[in-house]
């Protein structure tokens, strides 16, 4: 997905844990953050207590919305996606891409992987990878004009 591409609709999940949106919901109200990850990646879960601390740092300013992709079978069993979510605290919602609907919207192939989009629905910011957390900072400081 290159910048500046208007956020797809977010249709096709599985299921949504934690409460389900829209691209309406989103688009106007303020800028969003996705976040792809995976029941069976390491680095997800390493990554998720920054995430968290992000969501909620930033929880007045930005809509965060997690996006489970199975990278495998065993992936798919909705049972381990929502113990994985509490486990790790993902109280946002998570739309769940058992059949990569959303994944291919994206054009995503990473977990973990980071779309920062403006207000208007716009793509300001992509990366894929477990650290760079300040550079996500940076990018979402930026959007959100601080």
């Amino acid at each position: 997905m290159k910048l500046r591409t208007p956020m797809p609709e977010i249709t096709g999940a599985t299921e949504w844990i934690n409460g389900e949106v829209t691209r309406e919901d989103l688009v106007g109200d303020k800028p969003t953050l996705f976040h792809f990850w995976s029941v069976s990646c390491g680095m997800c879960k390493e990554a998720m207590p920054q995430v968290n601390e992000f969501r909620d740092d930033y929880s007045d300013e930005l809509n965060v919305i997690a996006v489970h992709m199975p990278r495998s079978e065993k992936d798919l069993d909705l049972d381990q996606v929502k113990e994985v979510a509490e486990e790790h605290g993902i109280t946002q919602p998570i739309f769940v891409d058992s059949e990569h609907k959303l994944t291919d919207a994206f054009e995503n192939q990473y977990v973990p992987a980071y779309y920062v989009f403006d207000a208007e629905g716009n793509l300001r910011h992509f990366q894929a990878g477990g650290s760079g957390m300040k550079m996500l900072t940076k990018r979402v400081n930026r959007v959100l004009g601080k």
